[in-house]
């Protein structure tokens, strides 16, 4: 089994780290966009305060201005000792502008009798309220309209440093962040503390994996913790269950190997010692002997062949030609080969096509699976019975369904049925001829065709075999 490259450093990649991160991104972004607005909203609050604290002493110098009829008398004495006051107050900037937009106070003593031309004061003095906020200046200016009874209308202009509202914001932004990197630190390690905790079910599970990876397969899994890790479990049991039956089945196999590859050199040895022992051996003796020596040497070549074909397989290297074939013309081709087998035993040998059927297939790896299905249903048939071959197929998948009425398979042999090597009734198997490797060749063709391959048995009534194969090759 390849390992697929992580491209994600191992760090990154850890269950701790992903906790860890999670509560970031989950616990304190939102914290932080919420700090954000907040102070903003505050700020804003504290400036919106301003301009209404503003607007008020504007007012009230309004009245003071048209109490004295300040713009016509131009009596300064009162009006001057209180803007003067109010800007040592709140250190502000006042103006104060005439109809003909002629500034005739300013606490700054810098623009008195100039032309006020700012589109802010001529915007109140028709009768607009106006007032500005700049962050960027840092300053809100307020225009109240002063109202005389003739029309000619004046403006107080206030404009005010917002200095000291940034100067609280930055305060509380500061202890906001210091709170937050406290919280931040204390959640952390509370979340760190999490993350070892929530980890340990994982670490007692690993530990037990490093133990079975030893070889001791009998060692308990410990999945307490999670419910998730029963699922683990399970998957992991059955993998070692499947790996013990491969380790079983592997042993088997090389013994069976060893067995079959034996069993013909046992007999050829036992012939010519035969031969070799006997004195004026009469020719028709000798000529049987020999005979059976070669059905050996071709036994043991056919063990040999599919022993190589099967490990072709397993290893991809077998060539398959897959191109557009007419399955029903290669199902009766076997068929028609194996009739006289059939009729030995007088098994009526039957097809049922459906439909006629084109596929892309190997048709030589196809016909040895037709071939090895059906050969088995005459071999492990009863006198006078049936084989029935029906081909079907939909619009993706082509089938092949054999039905005998032979003496079936034990429940218990039928997981197996696909091993190399394995035989039901090793003594009847041998009579009946064949190398063991037939059903296994069987399935490793089919899934090399991406298709499956399932059966069915009862013991004394008959076997069925399903086969089931794209109509259209996928390669990898």
């Amino acid at each position: 089994m390849k390992k697929r490259k992580n491209k994600i450093p191992k760090f990154l990649r850890s269950f701790r780290f992903i906790i860890v991160l999670c509560v970031i991104l989950l616990g304190f972004v939102p914290v932080l966009i919420l700090k954000n607005i907040m102070l903003n909203e505050y700020k804003m609050s504290l400036v919106n305060d301003r301009i209404s604290k503003i607007k008020n002493i504007t007012l009230v110098l309004e009245n003071d201005i048209n109490r004295v009829d300040y713009l016509s008398s131009k009596e300064t004495k009162d009006i001057d000792s209180q803007v003067s006051q109010i800007t040592g107050l709140y250190n502000c900037r006042i103006l104060i502008i005439d109809s003909n937009l002629k500034i005739l106070y300013d606490t700054y003593r810098a623009d008195t009798g100039k032309v006020c031309i700012y589109t802010g004061v001529t915007e109140c003095i028709r009768g607009e309220d106006y007032y500005r906020y700049s962050s960027k200046d840092k300053d809100i200016e307020v225009c109240e309209k002063v109202k005389k009874s003739d029309n000619s209308n004046g403006a107080i202009l206030m404009s005010i440093s917002t200095n000291d509202i940034d100067t609280i914001v930055t305060v509380a932004n500061e202890r906001i962040n210091i709170i937050i990197i406290i919280v931040f630190v204390i959640v952390l390690l509370v979340a760190f503390l999490f993350a070892l905790y929530s980890t340990k079910p994982f670490k007692k599970f690993e530990k037990s994996i490093n133990n079975i990876k030893t070889g001791n397969f009998d060692v308990a899994l410990d999945t307490r913790g999670y419910s998730e890790l029963d699922s683990i479990e399970e998957a992991i049991e059955h993998l070692f269950q499947r790996m013990q039956v491969l380790d079983q089945s592997r042993d088997e196999f090389v013994s069976n190997v060893s067995h079959e590859l034996k069993t013909p050199i046992t007999s050829i040895k036992i012939l010519a010692d035969s031969l070799v022992a006997s004195e004026n051996v009469p020719e028709e003796m000798y000529r049987e002997f020999m005979t059976d020596i070669v059905s050996e040497i071709d036994r043991e070549n056919d063990i040999i062949t599919d022993l190589l074909a099967l490990v072709r397989m397993d290893k991809k290297t077998e060539k398959f030609v897959f191109e557009s074939t007419n399955i029903n013309d290669v199902i009766e081709v076997v068929l028609k080969r194996l009739r006289p087998i059939a009729a030995k035993k007088n098994i009526e040998l039957i097809f049922e096509s459906f439909r006629p059927v084109i596929a892309e297939v190997d048709q030589v790896k196809l016909s040895i699976v037709i071939s090895n299905i059906v050969e088995n249903a005459i071999k492990y048939n009863v006198m006078d019975g049936f084989v029935r071959v029906s081909l079907n197929a939909d619009i993706k998948y082509f089938y092949i369904k054999v039905e005998d009425s032979g003496i079936g398979i034990p429940s218990e042999a039928q997981d197996r049925i696909f091993d190399r090597f394995y035989r039901v009734d090793k003594a009847r198997s041998r009579e009946t001829g064949g190398t063991g490797l037939g059903l296994a060749i069987t399935e490793s063709v089919v899934k090399l065709h991406k298709g499956e391959i399932k059966l069915h048995s009862k013991e004394g009534e008959g076997t069925t075999v399903n086969v089931r194969i794209p109509l259209n090759h996928v390669t990898d």
